[in-house]
């Protein structure tokens, strides 16, 4: 363990987190999600695992230390509801919160159509799949930039 840094959050993501520049996106998903097709084809190649963690907790563990991206209107995408592309699942109202809150600020997120959203996460730096039993707990965050002042 390291002081500061939230328990839900392992070495492996704490790397990835790492390895990701502004612009990177994240996938952040539950356990119905195709992580494993999927996975294989971003730029870290393979699942990173948040077992026994929720998509709103692990949301909040992995925004503790990643800022969303503030040169962009949606730094935030999540699947639509098939069949239904106004619905609202109780995920949805949940994920705002955490980002807003991660954020201090309204964040926009936007819906994709699921083969749409299937596309645009096979392009990510990587999928981070939580124990959350969903359904339709699929989300892509876009990293900014953190701004330190120079010493």
């Amino acid at each position: 363990m390291l002081k500061g840094i939230d328990r839900h959050l392992s070495a492996e993501l704490v790397h990835v987190l790492m390895l990701m520049g502004h612009g990177d996106e994240l996938v952040i998903c539950d356990v119905n999600h195709p992580a494993g097709t999927i996975a294989a084809e971003t730029t870290y190649g393979r699942i990173v695992d948040m077992v026994g963690c929720d998509i709103p907790t692990g949301a909040a563990a992995i925004l503790s230390l990643m800022p969303l991206d503030s040169f962009v209107d949606a730094p935030v995408a999540r699947m639509q509801v098939v069949g239904d592309a106004a619905a609202e699942m109780p995920v949805f109202g949940l994920m705002q919160r955490v980002i807003d809150a991660a954020e201090s600020r309204p964040v926009r997120m936007q819906a994709l159509e699921r083969f749409a959203f299937y596309a645009a996460a096979k392009r990510a730096f990587a999928i981070v799949r939580t124990s959350d039993p969903g359904p339709y707990g699929c989300f892509i965050l876009k990293k900014g930039v953190v701004d330190l002042p120079r010493l």
